[in-house]
């Protein structure tokens, strides 16, 4: 075999030595593999490597081409592999430079391999090679040891010694590459993850840019049409088993709870503004009586379930054309519905009734749950037991006894109809809300008994419309009987008004958070307590305190029974709390008639002035602080009583103040102390207007905000200075009266006192003030509008009974600030005000020069009968009917008052 190899490559040149290595090199490279002090060295830098014969080594086939291959190190078992930089190269000589560079390319990718610790040392065929390592071509591989050769094969410096990966390089296509590190981290998770990653990208089809740039045209069509079916097949996948996954991941989320644990979990509370808890509305147990499904009559159930779910026996527990139509309606803005009697009890005892689509959702996983684990009968039993029906009323036992006043094993299909009827809305169909609406919708749960066969005929027309006993009898759904029983119906009140309705309020376990400060509250309470105490049974008491920057109710007191009349907000005659309109009405007339305008304000037939209020010559500001009647009445005739009725719609007053005349300015239209209080928070507020409430934030029992309150920066009703004049002309009443706060500071307020028909006796008694920051507003009277006198016998007056407890709670909100506050700079619209009250020895003295040598307003400051003015008396035209005619009827009567309420009160009432 030397023989031959040696005859066949003898063209190349003369060999020498056992390996066909000329002798000189050969010496030099067995040396060098002996020692291991100097690896591939070659040829001086500069001189071209020689391609040398070689023989073949043990194993190789003799007509193979000759491949490269490293002798062990020293020291190295055989058969073990090694480094590259390990062994000198043995080469074999190449037929052609396309079979060197094939040669170069599988050397310099077998080195690297090696240098990873990828592969052993035994070579690999270059590209293009048999696997006998023969190429294509025919011609052998060849290996060039020499670093400068472009070749590709691995270098390594004589001073590494090859033992450090960061020297070694790859050269391929003229580029020079690090050879990378496989000891860390990030290459072990590519070596694992790897493969699988390659499996799952053959798997897809998944191509590189040079594999995608090598398809043809046909090729990328049929991989197009590939990935459009696969998508197809995905999509339509999807479709089936997403659903699927919802709900098995629904099935094991949603739990059944039991309708007690439904119950608990749509209690509501009722907050303060600090968040303290006001109030937590448990249902008692007078108003949820649990009765077995054998005691509710069977017309009864039929009845439910015509109103709420006919083919309740016989469906699977939803609706899916119902789901459809909620869903339908969700996207166009309304409401969802289409609930089934399963998905009405799951809803409103176990879910909660906002309208979402997840809501929806968890729904039909816990009505399919439901229907899996009872059976209809046991349903329809715990659906009748724990469903509101409005009144405070749970379940159907509860019910009857609310809407008639018998247990439930009594009731006739009619009354039956009745109560099915109030499920849905029972604040809508409630006989006692709506009766017209009540009646609608009984007829509509009649008819489908009928078309159900569940009645017949005969009784259908014969049958009546069921009364019911007064709401006011029936049971409630809060335990609060103390004042703050007012305070839970007014919220309740206004959640109606922001849509969040009385069922959902008492279902839904809403977090209600009010602006009531508890500290003032308490403070307010006792100060009506305390004033009260020892007073006549028969009296009654209502305040309101008012943030006038936010138009928040910080305390509110609408009576010691916390299920009777609201006080805070009965309508009454307000007295003379109703002037200060009349001088906001003055001021924003054109032109303005300011605080110091003078008027004479003596006494004339059929108007009378309070004890110590006479002026026959006093200025705006002087006739409000003595609470003058002639003077006001006279000034609103001048200015206009329906601009007197505008100023104090502008302020807040919003009760009914229709047809007016020049008394709207002694307070003869009724409002409520809610509204008065608001009013003077406008004029406090520098004419800013900020609604009344009471409600600060609503959130639902999943944490959801469905209302919060935003203040912004309020309406602005009238200009600042405008209210500051107002605020002018009401500062010397709390002084008058001897109502002056702690630490000086300043209040403004009005008094106001509605006499009876029988002499020296009053009705109402009113107190209305402000510091910058709080207003209060103090009503007393009594329900029927009698005569109030105190413990003493004496008729109380708007300064005595209600200025004190006034007083009382504004003394300790201004000990509980830091410091007293100032109102705004005072700049007068027209002529200013004298800086002293008048008296009536000192006015009665200058009467005469008075009314004749002052020409301002002379008009005014005469009396209307029997003298001509010297002006022009048009101005004084409206005053005759005020002070010589028989006045207009008092405005609109108390909610539900009847005729013998107001037998104590005269037909108008002289005011002070």
């Amino acid at each position: 075999m030397p023989a031959r190899r040696g005859s066949r490559h003898g063209a190349e040149g003369r060999t020498s030595g056992r390996h066909g290595v000329p002798a000189p090199e050969a010496d030099r490279t067995a040396a060098t593999s002996r020692n291991g002090s100097a690896r591939h060295a070659g040829p001086p830098t500069g001189t071209a490597a020689p391609v040398v014969p070689a023989v073949p080594t043990d194993g190789q086939d003799d007509e193979t081409g000759l491949f490269t291959h490293p002798e062990p190190s020293a020291g190295s078992a055989p058969g073990t592999p090694t480094r590259a930089g390990d062994a000198a190269t043995r080469a074999v000589p190449a037929r052609g430079e396309a079979a060197r560079a094939d040669a170069a390319r599988a050397s310099a990718e077998r080195a690297s391999a090696m240098q990873t610790g990828a592969m052993p040392t035994s070579a690999v065929p270059a590209n293009g090679a048999r696997a006998n390592g023969t190429p294509e071509n025919g011609a052998p591989t060849t290996a060039v040891p020499t670093s400068e050769a472009p070749t590709g094969l691995l270098t390594a410096s004589a001073d590494t010694g090859g033992d450090d990966p960061a020297s070694l390089t790859r050269v391929t296509g003229g580029r020079r590459h690090r050879a990378a590190s496989a000891g860390g981290p990030l290459d072990k998770v590519r070596a694992l993850a790897g493969p699988a990653v390659e499996t799952v990208r053959t798997k897809l089809g998944i191509l590189d840019a040079e594999a995608k740039a090598a398809l043809t045209a046909d090729e990328l069509k049929a991989r197009r049409r590939k990935q459009v079916k696969y998508g197809l097949i995905g999509s339509a996948a999807s479709v089936v088993l997403l659903p699927l996954l919802l709900f098995g991941l629904g099935w094991l989320l949603f739990s059944v709870p039991t309708p007690d644990d439904a119950v608990n979990n749509q209690i509501a509370t009722v907050s303060y503004a600090d968040g303290g808890q006001l109030a937590r509305l448990v249902p008692e147990q007078g108003n949820r009586i649990k009765v077995p499904l054998a005691e509710i009559p069977v017309p009864v159930r039929e009845a439910v379930l015509a109103a709420e779910d006919r083919s309740f026996y016989s469906n699977p527990g939803f609706d899916i054309s119902g789901i459809a139509r909620a869903a339908w309606n969700q996207i166009r803005g309304g409401d969802g519905g289409g609930s089934t009697i399963t998905q009405q009890y799951v809803k409103n005892t176990l879910v909660g009734n906002e309208q979402s689509y997840f809501r929806k959702y968890k729904e039909l996983i816990v009505s399919l749950k439901v229907s899996q684990q009872k059976t209809k009968d046991e349903i329809l039993g715990d659906y009748l037991n724990a469903i509101y029906f409005g009144r405070g009323a749970y379940g159907v036992q509860s019910a009857s006894l609310a809407y008639f006043g018998k247990p439930a094993s009594q009731l006739q299909p009619n009354e039956g109809a009745l109560l099915a009827g109030v499920i849905q809305s029972p604040s809508r169909w409630d006989p006692a809300s709506d009766p017209q609406k009540a009646r609608e919708r009984w007829s509509f749960v009649m008819d489908g008994m009928l078309q159900q066969s569940w009645i017949t005929k005969d009784y259908r027309s014969s049958a009546q419309f069921p009364a019911t006993i007064p709401r006011a009898n029936s049971s409630t759904s809060s335990s609060l009987t103390d004042d703050r029983g007012h305070i839970l119906t007014a919220v309740k009140n206004e959640l109606e008004g922001l849509g969040i309705s009385d069922q959902a309020f008492s279902q839904g376990g809403l977090q209600v958070t009010t602006t009531i400060d508890p500290t003032r509250q308490k403070d307010l309470v006792t100060a009506v307590q305390s004033r009260m105490e020892g007073q006549p049974d028969v009296l009654r008491a209502g305040s309101v305190a008012i943030d006038p920057r936010t138009g928040g109710i910080v305390g509110y007191y609408g009576g010691q029974d916390g299920t009777g009349l609201d006080y805070a907000k009965v309508l009454k005659q307000p007295g003379s709390t109703f002037k200060p309109f009349v001088v906001l009405a003055a001021l924003m007339q054109d032109p303005p008639i300011g605080l110091g305008q003078k008027f004479d304000g003596s006494e004339q037939p059929g108007l009378r002035n309070a004890e110590g209020a006479n002026c026959p010559r006093c200025d705006v500001k002087q006739a409000l602080t003595i609470s003058n009647n002639v003077v006001f009445t006279k000034l609103a005739a001048e200015v206009g009583p329906q601009k007197v009725a505008d100023a104090a719609r502008l302020a807040g007053i919003t009760s009914p103040m229709d047809n007016p005349d020049a008394r709207l300015a002694l307070g003869n239209k009724e409002t409520t102390p809610v509204q008065l209080a608001s009013a003077y928070a406008t004029i406090a507020a520098g004419g800013v207007w900020h609604a009344p409430h009471l409600v600060s934030k609503v959130v639902d029992s999943e944490g959801r905000v469905l209302y919060e309150y935003q203040p912004g920066e309020g309406e602005q009703r009238f200009p600042e200075q405008v209210a500051r004049n107002v605020v002018e002309g009401m500062l010397g009443v709390v002084g008058h009266d001897d109502l002056d706060l702690p630490g000086g500071q300043e209040a403004a307020g009005k008094t106001g006192t509605v006499q009876s028909r029988f002499d020296g006796q009053n009705n109402d008694a009113w107190f209305a003030g402000f510091t910058p920051d709080l207003v209060t507003t103090v009503w007393i009277g009594t329900d029927r509008n009698d005569p109030i006198t105190n413990a003493d016998g004496e008729p109380i007056s708007g300064a005595m009974l209600p200025g004190k407890v006034w007083q009382a709670f504004m003394s300790d909100a201004v000990r509980a600030a830091d410091q007293t506050q100032d109102f705004p700079s005072y700049e007068p619209i027209g002529k200013a005000p004298a800086a002293d009250e008048p008296t009536e020895a000192a006015t009665a003295t200058a009467t005469a020069p008075a009314t004749t040598s002052a020409p301002e307003r002379q008009q005014d400051e005469e009396p209307a009968e029997p003298v001509v003015p010297p002006a022009p008396a048009a101005p004084a035209a409206p005053v005759a009917p005020s002070t010589t005619a028989a006045p207009a009827p008092t405005g609109a009567s108390d909610p539900g008052e009847e005729a013998a309420d107001r037998a104590g009160r005269t037909t108008e009432p002289t005011v002070g």
